[in-house]
């Protein structure tokens, strides 16, 4: 709790809108209710009204304070319809189902964050990835400049002598299955950029591998080492103060004693606050382990990339975690034209 009591006493000097697509779900009504109590702003709730209430009733959750939006009845849901239609006109999409699209709790969402009716969206409790990133692909997109949306999990562990106390980065673990050089440097950057802004340190990236510093020879080796490389460009021409060294192997990344003997002179190796794996699978097996086995407070995914902040959180995220997220979400949301200096101007094209 030491980083989320963190991350929620900025947001109650700023409090932020946050959209629940999934608003029946018990442990997204909670979160909501502890959203408000907290002062963190005013949580929406997506879904149909009496099902809501009903479902807050069994659990004796008061509405007080949050607010409920039923898409299918919206006043708004015309005017959504006719820009999701504009948007994915290209695409050959007819009104009709630009309408009917626009009724889903995921589309509408992402449609509020799009038109700055909210100030940040968390679903996935209930939803496979797939439902939840395709509509906010499709509405919200990559932010301008930007080429890479990716994921981030913040994972804070009782042992405070990893990360910078306790609390690590861990990207990408839930969007891009084999990144190549120039993504997996976007990722490490970007993921950089989230560290500096929710924990006010320096970031120090480790972009791992099964190899430290050439001691083994494979393609996805080298991919690591250049991205590595790219990295410390691209956050150079960002003026992003962060340090940045791989290939890197876990234990040499994060363990100071191994650093000291493989890497003495590195100014990450041993003292990593942000990992960066180098595909989707070791990203979401590396941040599972440490969740489960360590024990660890998680927090994610935290998409990173887009034009607009969101998360797409697990299915077996508790009513504690889903209120962390969206309070990143909301800090995300305070300073998210510092993170991305054009984002959020106007509704994006129709490009995809």
């Amino acid at each position: 709790m030491r980083f989320i009591g963190s991350v929620i006493e900025k947001l109650q000097r700023h409090p932020k809108r946050i959209v629940f697509p999934e608003g029946t779900e018990p442990r997204v009504l909670q979160a909501a209710r502890q959203y408000y109590s907290l002062r963190l702003g005013v949580p929406i709730l997506l879904g149909d009204r009496s099902a809501i209430k009903d479902a807050a009733e069994r659990l004796n959750v008061s509405l007080e304070g949050i607010r409920i939006i039923n898409p299918a009845e919206s006043e708004d849901l015309d005017n959504f319809a006719h820009r999701f239609e504009r948007l994915r006109r290209s695409k050959g999409i007819k009104p009709e189902e630009a309408r009917d699209a626009m009724t889903k709790v995921n589309y509408y969402g992402a449609m509020m964050v799009a038109m700055h009716q909210a100030d940040g969206l968390v679903s996935g409790t209930n939803e496979i990835s797939g439902s939840v990133l395709r509509p906010l692909f499709q509405i919200i997109k990559v932010a301008p400049k930007r080429t890479t949306a990716s994921s981030c999990m913040i994972m804070e562990v009782e042992d405070t002598r990893f990360g910078s106390d306790g609390v690590v980065f861990m990207a990408d673990c839930g969007v891009i299955p084999d990144p190549d050089v120039d993504q997996l440097s976007d990722i490490a950057v970007a993921t950089a950029e989230l560290a500096r802004q929710l924990s006010g340190v320096r970031p120090r990236v480790a972009l791992l591998s099964f190899s430290t510093k050439g001691s083994a020879t494979h393609p996805s080796v080298g991919k690591v080492q250049a991205a590595a490389a790219l990295a410390e460009k691209k956050a150079k021409d960002k003026m992003l103060e962060a340090d940045f060294d791989g290939e890197l192997q876990l234990d040499a990344a994060v363990i100071p004693d191994i650093a000291q003997r493989k890497l003495p002179d590195s100014p990450v190796a041993g003292r990593a606050n942000v990992l960066v794996f180098p595909d989707l699978n070791s990203g979401n097996i590396g941040s599972k382990l440490v969740q489960h086995f360590a024990r660890a407070n998680a927090y994610g995914q935290i998409l990173l990339g887009l034009d607009r902040p969101a998360a797409d959180v697990s299915r077996g995220s508790s009513a504690h975690d889903i209120l962390g997220v969206a309070a990143i979400i909301g800090v995300q949301s305070i300073a998210y034209s510092k993170l991305y200096p054009e984002s959020g101007k106007e509704l994006p094209g129709d490009e995809y």
